[in-house]
């Protein structure tokens, strides 16, 4: 009488390949998050611009450097921890029998409306336009690292079997 206790782990057993299961994944979010974390050498716009946004004679008033790139880093964390992760588990999940495309496809949807709510939330926006620029920058870094999470978990999946 099985009562929903698991398994033990043990050769051959269903948990073996669950664990197999979660260790793919979690090699493609790191993955992602690592490409992620690359396309940050091309610096976002709104660092570029708070690097010169004092007036040149004015040298007090430049924000550290040190201070844009840890921004920066939050930024990517942040983006990664709230919208790369749950949408490529989402996705894959949804489009679990269906071709790459579609998988992709779900996945920058989900991503899309991920990133939306986190910047209307945070930032506290009423006028959606404000954000437009922003959200298409974490959308173009969001679907080349949510690319490298379907490659891997696609290339898992085929090994698999």
């Amino acid at each position: 009488m099985n009562i929903g206790m698991a398994r033990p782990l043990g050769p051959g057993g269903e948990s073996r390949g669950a664990l197999r299961q979660v260790a793919h994944h979690l090699g493609a979010m790191h993955l992602s998050g690592a490409i992620l974390l690359f396309t940050y050498v091309i610096p976002p716009a709104w660092a570029l611009d708070a690097y010169g946004a004092a007036p040149a004679g004015n040298p007090s008033a430049d924000v550290p450097p040190f201070a844009i790139v840890a921004v920066m880093l939050f930024h990517c964390v942040g983006f990664h921890v709230l919208v790369q992760i749950p949408s490529g588990l989402l996705g894959t999940r949804l489009g679990s029998h269906h071709g790459g495309m579609i998988v992709y496809a779900s996945l920058l949807a989900i991503a899309g409306v991920l990133t939306a709510l986190a910047l209307l939330i945070v930032l506290r926006v009423e006028d959606v336009g404000e954000v437009m620029q922003l959200w298409a920058d974490f959308m173009m870094r969001g679907a080349l690292g949510l690319a490298g999470y379907l490659w891997m978990t696609q290339r898992t999946r085929r090994a698999d079997r």
